[in-house]
């Protein structure tokens, strides 16, 4: 009877969790079409990228703070040939003069298929020279990839005051 009783809640609680893995899941889907909506609401021009890159990664929701020492992390989606194929996760630490906090979207572009092979095997960390374009009216048109990847902001909210070195990670997890 314990064992019964045993795996009856063990498979309640992994059905939970899995729901709620899934829910999460979900909910990154929904604010990473979201981000899209309005990274081309700022910048149409930008869906030249979305269109001719070998993949992309979409972090809608960002958050980032430091002071004196920072950091930064988000969820996000990921798409090869335009078609969703997993989930990515950013990760920052930064080390300089900063203070206050901010959040924001970003859109990684990976230029051809070597660059985006790297950042689904997790050996993808931006380095100093890769900087973050704002999007804007026209931005994208004056991108360009660095080492094959070309970077996007978008902020949301908040105040960030920054003077600092550090470089951003990615996870890959296949859908």
């Amino acid at each position: 009877m314990k064992k019964i009783i045993f795996s009856l809640l063990f498979l309640f609680s992994a059905t939970f969790i899995f729901a709620q893995s899934d829910k999460k899941d979900d909910q990154i889907i929904e604010d990473s079409k979201d981000a899209k909506a309005a990274f081309l609401k700022d910048d149409p021009d930008m869906q030249d990228f979305f269109d001719t890159s070998y993949g992309y990664i979409i972090l809608p929701n960002v958050g980032k703070g430091g002071l004196g020492v920072g950091g930064a992390s988000g969820n996000g989606v990921a798409f090869e040939g335009g078609k969703m194929i997993g989930f990515a996760r950013m990760t920052q630490i930064t080390i300089g003069f900063q203070a206050g906090g901010q959040a924001y979207s970003e859109v990684v572009f990976f230029e051809d298929k070597e660059a985006f092979d790297r950042f689904k095997e997790n050996k993808i960390e931006m380095s100093a020279q890769v900087s973050a374009v704002a999007a804007a009216s026209g931005a994208s048109l004056n991108a360009k990839y660095v080492d094959g990847v070309a970077v996007f902001t978008r902020t949301k909210g908040g105040l960030m005051y920054e003077a600092s070195v550090g470089g951003q990670q990615f996870k890959f997890r296949e859908n």
